[in-house]
């Protein structure tokens, strides 16, 4: 078959990229209009009298003197201290990331190359785990959490976001391992390795897209995470989506909701950036766990 009569026709070509453009259009909007209002006053981004003030700005003209402020940005990063939120979310992440994967890779492929039944009913009750709640999960930390003192700092909750999280990593990256056949191990140790050796120096190379998968999807289930932040953390200690609930919950007060609003883009900014950095990593790491080597 040649290479003309495989083209797509014409009108079909044309339907494909008009839907994907609409579509993009559609999935970007909220973000680019909040991005947008987050430079303006809360009397134009929030308009009953003409919702066109949030794309002219006449409020903000009239207050400040231009179409754009930064003061949402002043506001929230200087004088509620959201930098605090964010490096508490970064040390969070860091940990939480950390430990999920270092025992995400060493169960995943202990169970992967084990041949006893009880790995199946292991991975079982992880999945049933992961399935209970949160909100059920945390309420039965919470006594002895205060009884030890424990309750407000960000160990206590990395120790249980790690406990939520791992159920899903350990099965994600034992899909992984599955894929990538025993033999390599076998040449490993014929060549000299110890199983750790192979682990280390044969296994975990050939895993490393499914490793970084699974550490995206770690990182964005501590990164997003409400519930168990805002149970478990004090207001000095709080993560960012915390916050931003937190700005949202005193609307009465002015200005504290273009706190929010830029609060949002700030936190929003660095996952677009992340998964375009890895996105190659994302794709290959997806694909080799959905066929089987």
């Amino acid at each position: 078959m040649s290479l003309s009569s495989r083209k797509q026709p014409l009108g079909l070509r044309i339907f494909s990229v008009s839907f994907v453009a609409v579509w993009l259009i559609l999935a970007a909007f909220p973000f680019v209009w909040t991005l947008w209002g987050s430079f303006k006053v809360e009397l134009d981004f929030f308009s009953k009298a003409d919702w066109t003030n949030a794309i002219t700005g006449a409020r903000t003209i009239a207050e400040k003197g231009t179409a754009f402020t930064a003061d949402g940005y002043r506001g929230a990063w200087v004088q509620e201290e959201f930098w605090k939120a964010a490096i508490n979310t970064a040390i969070v992440c860091l940990f939480v990331v950390c430990t999920s994967l270092t025992i995400g890779t060493l169960g995943g492929y202990a169970l992967s190359r084990s041949g006893y039944r009880y790995t199946f009913w292991l991975l079982l009750a992880a999945l049933i785990f992961r399935a209970i709640p949160q909100l059920a999960l945390v309420s039965g930390y919470l006594l002895p959490f205060f009884q030890w003192n424990l309750w407000g700092i960000l160990p206590t909750t990395i120790i249980v976001l790690v406990a939520i999280n791992q159920p899903f990593t350990l099965w994600m990256l034992h899909s992984f391992f599955q894929k990538i056949p025993k033999d390599l191990d076998e040449s490993a140790k014929v060549d000299g390795c110890t199983q750790f050796q192979a682990f280390r120096l044969v296994i975990i190379p050939v895993m490393w897209p499914g490793v970084i998968t699974t550490g995206l999807f770690s990182f964005l289930l501590a990164y997003n995470d409400f519930q168990v932040t805002s149970m478990l953390l004090a207001k000095e200690n709080q993560t960012m989506v915390p916050k931003i609930a937190s700005f949202l919950g005193t609307t009465q007060t002015e200005g504290n909701v273009m706190f929010a609003v830029a609060s949002v883009v700030s936190a929003t900014a660095p996952l677009f950036i992340l998964v375009m950095f890895f996105q190659r990593q994302i794709v290959s790491g997806l694909t080799a766990g959905a066929v089987k080597g």
